[in-house]
Parts: C-alpha cells; structure tokens; sequence
C-alpha cells in the first residue's frame, strides 16, 4: 500500500507540475497555475498521514515506510527547487524567458552556489531523519526498527557527501576558463597568451632597436 502511494504521490506531483505550467504559460491563466502548484504539499501530507495510519494499525516498519519518510523529505528540501528549474525551462521554451542560468564560473559564486545546493540536500536528510525517528517512537522500543536506523544511516551519507562537495568548492576553488578569442585563421587563441605578446612588444618599441637584437 505504502508503495503503491509513493508512486501516486510521484506520478501526481508531476502532474499537477505539469498542469500548473501549462495553465501558466499556455492558456495564460497564472492565477489558475500558481493555485495548482499550491496543491503539491497536499501530497506530502496524504503520504504522511497513511503511513501514520498503517503503522498504527501493526504494521511491522520496513523499507516501505523509511522510503516514505525519505519521499517526504526529498520533497520539503527540494520540491520548490525542482518547480523553479522545470518552471523556468517551459518559460524559456515556451513564453520567451530568458535562457535558464548555469552554475556560476567564479570561484567565490560557484562556492556559494554549492553551498545552497547542498543545503537543500540537507534539509531534505534532516526531514527524512526527524520523520524516521518519530516513527520509531511511534512504534515503541519493543518493535524492531533495524529497518528505520538503516535509512537514518543513510540520510546521514547524504549529509557527509554534500557537505564534501560544497568544502571542496570552498577549499580548492576551480578558476573559470580563460577567455579565447578567434584568429586570423579561424583558429582559436588564447586571449590571456595575446595580451602577453602585445605587452612585451609594446615594452620592445619603449626601449628602442637595441632592445630587439
């Protein structure tokens, strides 16, 4: 049963994503679109209450369940971002918006970028963690919850992953691409190797003809 409404609430979320935009973007009723996105929590909140319900009811906790509690926690740390970057793909593809940003190539901008990102992983672990703990005193200590810390353990590999990537970024930022340029001979050049050239002739020229024999 838990299963079978991981995969509704998945298939719905899309859905109503899905209708949202369209409503947005091609029968130009925004009003309409926004109050259908406003939908999506709703999901969440049936999921939680049916797996509150099914374990009231005996249900030995499994796998089912921390899936659950996982869903749930994906979509609080990352749902609003998911319908951001869908949201603004059908805008560019369809409406005329702009071109959707990627990741910034500064150093300090990509730190930060990374940083957010890993935030919303975060978060969405934390969730997954607070859920698993409630149903495991849900249950009671007698019940066996292996299967609940077991999702824990990995809601916690999350965390660690994400945090060494964003640290990574912050500890050895990557330098952006020098800019090339086009030669003469359609072949590409560095604008960087360029300026050095002209510099050191423009020096050349300053110094007189003895500086170039």
């Amino acid at each position: 049963m838990i299963v079978t409404l991981i995969v509704v609430c998945e298939v719905a979320f899309w859905l109503l994503l899905a209708g949202g935009l369209a409503l947005r973007y091609l029968a130009k009723m925004p009003r309409a679109g926004a109050a259908v996105l406003l939908c999506e929590p709703v999901l969440e909140l049936v999921l939680l209450v049916a797996t509150a319900v099914d374990l009231k009811n005996g249900a030995e906790p499994d796998w089912r369940h921390g899936l659950a509690a996982v869903y749930i926690g994906y979509t609080v740390g990352l749902g609003r971002a998911t319908i951001r970057w869908v949201d603004a793909h059908v805008a560019h593809r369809f409406a005329g918006g702009p071109k959707p940003p990627k990741p910034p190539a500064g150093a300090r901008e990509r730190a930060v970028h990374e940083w957010r990102t890993a935030g919303r992983w975060i978060l969405a672990a934390g969730v997954a963690i607070a859920l698993l703990q409630a149903a495991v005193w849900y249950v009671g200590g007698d019940a066996a919850t292996g299967t609940l810390r077991m999702w824990q353990q990995k809601m916690l590999w999350v965390i660690g992953i994400n945090l060494v990537i964003a640290l990574s970024y912050t500890l050895f930022p990557k330098k952006p691409a020098e800019p090339r340029s086009v030669a003469a001979d359609g072949s590409a050049a560095d604008l960087g190797r360029d300026d050095a050239v002209r510099d050191d002739a423009v020096q050349a020229d300053a110094a007189g003809p003895r500086a170039r024999h």
